[in-house]
């Protein structure tokens, strides 16, 4: 008999996620706990990679409903809605549950002219856009790579994550089950997308110059606390927050690529004082931009180098 909670999502329109890229890898690798504040009914147009460490529950993918447990590894294709939904006791708290790896596939296959060795991942793309489970070994395997993945740097991260590709592509049918049914058709919040591009839309436009609620709320025809409520129940990030996330990457950008003064780069940027700009960059790196240019060119390729901090939304 189908599950109540499995009814309501076929009716619910799935969430935008917003996921922001870092400055330093062409990925991204997080952990969570659950419950938690984004592990809802979403979709996004990046590629997922998902490991269960602990617990246990019941995962929908778009019109599939079926178990998971520790060790479940799975991948969800662009916009196809999904949801890990955990069997846990009131005020149970399962910490670091879920590992997540998203990624742009469209970028990576992008590259295929360069690097023709990366059409092999063509196949393993098109099927994972109804939702891949994997079992066995291939989900051990896997496992183990999610897991090294989180604390390699440089080209060891890039070639740990080519193995996991490569480790999900070679997986025999016995090892690798399609999910949602070939037919299914997702229920996405398109209103609520398009006033979430319309925002990002002027959030890149405007990054560098005077930013202001009030003027995107005004353009989505929505007062300032409604849109501020709506942009952090869609994306889970407050808008001055992303601001600031954004200004902050693009720094990181300039300090690794360019000889620009730490100064310039402030002004560059979009801030207007040198002490905000080392504050809100101390927040976000965990060091000052100088610190982050120097971590850069340390001569050891064992050194780590810092990343923008996974912080769970309260």
């Amino acid at each position: 008999m189908p599950d109540h909670r499995t009814l309501l999502y076929d009716h619910r329109p799935a969430e935008l996620e917003v996921i922001l890229p870092e400055p330093e890898h062409s990925f991204r690798w997080y952990e969570h706990d659950y419950p938690y504040s984004l592990a809802r009914w979403n979709h996004h147009p990046e590629f997922e990679i998902h490991l269960i460490r602990q617990g246990s529950g019941r995962l929908l993918v778009g019109d599939y409903m079926g178990p998971f447990g520790p060790g479940h590894v799975a991948m969800i294709g662009p916009d196809l809605p999904h949801d890990w939904i955990g069997d846990v006791a009131p005020g149970e708290y399962l910490a670091g549950r879920d590992v997540v790896l998203q990624f742009d596939g469209a970028v990576l296959l992008s590259l295929r002219r360069t690097l023709p060795e990366l059409g092999d991942l063509q196949r393993l793309f098109e099927r994972a856009r109804r939702g891949l489970a994997f079992s066995g070994g291939t989900a051990r395997r896997a496992a183990q790579l999610l897991e090294a993945i989180g604390p390699a740097r440089g080209l060891a991260r890039l070639a740990l994550f080519l193995q996991l590709l490569d480790t999900l592509g070679r997986a025999s049918d016995s090892e690798a089950s399609c999910l949602a049914s070939p037919c299914y058709a997702p229920a996405l919040d398109a209103r609520s997308s398009e006033r979430i591009q319309k925002a990002f839309d002027y959030l890149h436009a405007e990054l560098t110059g005077d930013l202001r609620v009030s003027v995107i709320a005004r353009q989505l025809g929505m007062s300032e606390p409604g849109f501020s409520r709506f942009f952090k129940r869609i994306t889970g990030h407050g808008f001055i927050d992303l601001m600031r996330k954004l200004r902050v990457q693009r720094a990181c950008r300039l300090l690794s690529q360019s000889e620009m003064a730490v100064t310039d780069i402030c002004f560059e940027v979009g801030y207007n004082n040198l002490s905000n700009f080392n504050r809100h960059f101390r927040v976000e790196m965990n060091q000052t931009p100088s610190d982050y240019r120097r971590s850069l060119s340390a001569d050891s390729p064992t050194d780590s180098v810092p990343v923008m901090q996974e912080k769970t939304p309260p």
